[in-house]
């Protein structure tokens, strides 16, 4: 299993020899991310304010679970990545028609399924934290989860629908298909050590780098570019994707549960298959090996076994491993944009970017 080996823009194996080095790397942080926040804010009240319309009905319960839902925050990144987007492309060129233009429908599309995936997979990973606070399900049930998150998906071929562009329809209705497709298959890799590197990088571009491909991709469509610059942003969204993911699956052994808001070590108590693990099991000795399949493929564990786990992870370097891969995505994200000329929405889609890596610094 080639743990060490990088991959192409969709996922797939290919030499880190080609990475390219993040351009305005030095110093990115959050800061970066809130940047990005600010310029788009008019646009970001515009969307949040069509999520909020579109979440109402006169059946109580889903403005209920929709209000809690709002309450837990987030930062909204896949309609910020559309909205970015449209604006690097030129879209809108009549400032006065901005918040009632497309873009701003359509980013509110793509946060309806991110948060109706995020519904379902707390049910079906019976997870109990979604943002440091209860998940939907942990005070709902998952039957008011499950069937509020058909409501959110149902809202977004809505908008798709009133869009009209079958262009968009097509890149967010495949978007959803190869989410699910995701979902799926990392149900079927779950509690197997044996998952190939390719087959892991598979259920992370299907269940997370697809969407943000697709809600990059659709603001060329609005704003009528050439397919190269639509196909730039669907590599841009699919890169940073990856990498986000990747540093997702690194935070789940890393990071500090408060910072995480979720909690640590659900991955490993699910069983679930993700480069930390395979790199950890890849490098380990014989008895370690012994213990990854008793408690990744056998599911038994012991109340000590999480802090095991975390002491092989880090002396196999697995977190180092993970991070890698990640930079490696990010600078390929920032290298897709070179397609653009430079501007200010181009250096903070870039500076976006490093951020996602230097969430695990």
């Amino acid at each position: 299993m080639p743990v060490s080996a990088g991959t192409t823009s969709h996922g797939q194996p290919a030499s880190t020899d080609a990475a390219v080095v993040p351009e305005r790397a030095a110093g990115a942080d959050e800061a970066a991310l809130k940047a990005l926040s600010d310029l788009l804010a008019a646009d970001m009240q515009a969307c949040n304010r069509a999520i909020v319309a579109r979440m109402d009905s006169p059946v109580a319960l889903i403005p209920q679970l929709a209000a809690h839902l709002i309450a837990a925050g987030g930062k909204r990144l896949r309609p910020l990545l559309t909205l970015a987007a449209a604006h690097l492309c030129g879209y809108p060129a009549n400032p006065a028609e901005e918040l009632a233009a497309r873009h701003v429908n359509l980013a509110a599309c793509v946060e309806f399924i991110h948060t109706a995936t995020l519904l379902h997979d707390d049910v079906v990973d019976e997870s109990h934290l979604r943002r440091g606070l209860a998940s939907a399900n942990a005070v709902f049930g998952n039957k008011a989860s499950v069937l509020v998150g058909d409501f959110l998906f149902a809202r977004s071929f809505q908008l798709m629908t009133e869009d009209g562009s079958l262009p968009v329809m097509a890149i967010l209705s495949q978007a959803s298909a190869t989410i699910a497709e995701g979902e799926v298959l990392q149900m079927a890799t779950q509690n197997d050590l044996s998952t190939s590197m390719e087959r892991y990088l598979q259920v992370i571009h299907g269940k997370t780098a697809a969407l943000f491909a697709a809600a990059c991709r659709v603001g060329a469509i609005v704003a009528d570019r050439p397919r190269a610059e639509e196909m730039a942003l669907d590599a841009y969204g699919t890169n940073l994707g990856m990498a986000f993911q990747l540093v997702d699956d690194a935070l789940d052994y890393a990071a500090d549960q408060r910072l995480l808001g979720k909690t640590v070590g659900d991955d490993f108590r699910e069983g679930k298959i993700t480069l930390p693990v395979l790199a950890a099991y890849d490098a380990g000795t014989e008895e370690d090996r012994v213990f990854w399949r008793r408690v990744i493929e056998e599911s038994v564990q012991e109340p000590a076994d999480l802090e095991h786990a975390l002491g092989l992870i880090a002396a196999t370097d697995a977190i180092s491993i993970t991070l890698r891969h990640a930079s490696d995505y990010a600078a390929r994200a920032q290298a897709a944009l070179s397609i653009f000329a430079e501007s200010e929405m181009r250096g903070l889609l870039g500076d976006v970017a490093a951020y996602t890596v230097s969430r695990a610094r």
